[in-house]
């Protein structure tokens, strides 16, 4: 019994929501077709993949490598559709790209109008999801393409990276700091940085950029949004770390903070694309990358 590719799609649902009737609506079935096609499977096959009961669902640790390889597989399939779309005129077909929050309101708005004016049959779809999600929906290939900040772990996949995006000190008004025309790592142990929540990976990012452990500063994990931080400094509860693309898209505001550049030490994060390595539309996707790497405001090279 060779097991269908919507049958695939219907236990990748159901590990995503951990919910049957979620994973229906999200596949646009019925809750009785979903399951039923899921039981067959497992009847078939001659195992269990999902533990049930009316509280939860639970993935058997057969089921764990089942899923794996079931979003190998819908990767592949993905691919398989982009092959023939290949052939097409380059960047005139459909692209599904993702991109994470502390990129996508930065970036895209100047980008796209770009995008719309040199390749107007491209038909972009955009997802904004934090760095775990994208390459999730990248194996599975609900997405093609993912921007994201680097360094993180990207097994299978291909990164080409597009610019550097250097970190900024913000200040409120009358902060010590005001005075220096440039800052030093070192000045912010002992500050109240105030950071993104867990799963935000600039967090991370602008930590290790900063030489900084949690213990060193009076770390804060309190916003959702870099408006947010930019709010929460303004109202007196600390300073932050703002990557430089936030900065030209004008993420400040009317708020009258003051930003300070840390001199010449390297306190910065990549700014990367990465796609399947087994997507045969590598060639659009590099063509897009540069295209990408002229347009980006405030882009920095990478040297």
């Amino acid at each position: 019994m060779v097991p269908s590719i919507k049958q695939l799609r219907y236990i990748c649902a159901v590990a995503e929501y951990r919910h049957f009737s979620k994973a229906a609506v999200a596949c646009h079935v019925t809750q009785s077709t979903l399951s039923a096609a899921i039981q067959e499977l497992e009847v078939q096959l001659g195992v269990v993949i999902f533990e049930r009961n009316k509280k939860r669902v639970l993935i058997t640790p057969l089921g764990e490598k089942l899923l794996h390889q079931a979003r190998l597989i819908l990767g592949n399939v993905e691919d398989f559709v982009g092959l023939a779309k290949a052939h097409n005129e380059a960047l005139t077909a459909e692209i599904r790209l993702g991109v994470i929050p502390t990129i996508g309101p930065f970036m895209l708005p100047h980008l796209l109008a770009e995008l719309r004016q040199h390749y107007p049959k491209l038909k972009l779809y955009l997802k904004e999801d934090l760095s775990a999600h994208l390459l999730k929906q990248l194996r599975e290939g609900k997405l093609d393409l993912a921007i994201m900040a680097f360094p993180y772990p990207m097994p299978d996949m291909e990164v080409l990276y597009l610019f550097r995006d250097d970190f900024v000190l913000c200040l409120p008004p009358g902060h010590q700091l005001e005075s220096s025309k440039m800052v030093r790592q070192r000045q912010l142990r002992g500050e109240s940085l105030l950071l993104l929540e867990e799963g935000h990976c600039l967090r991370d990012h602008a930590l290790e950029a900063c030489k900084l452990q949690s213990a060193a500063t009076d770390v804060v994990y309190q916003g959702t949004s870099l408006h947010t931080l930019v709010q929460m400094v303004a109202h007196g509860l600390g300073v932050t770390l703002l990557p430089a693309i936030s900065i030209a898209a004008d993420v400040l505001g009317d708020t009258q903070l003051q930003i300070r550049e840390f001199g010449n030490e390297n306190v910065s994060r990549k700014i990367g694309i990465s796609w399947r390595k087994s997507d045969p539309r590598r060639e659009e996707y590099l063509l897009l990358s540069e295209f990408i790497k002229a347009n980006a405001p405030g882009a920095i090279p990478i040297s």
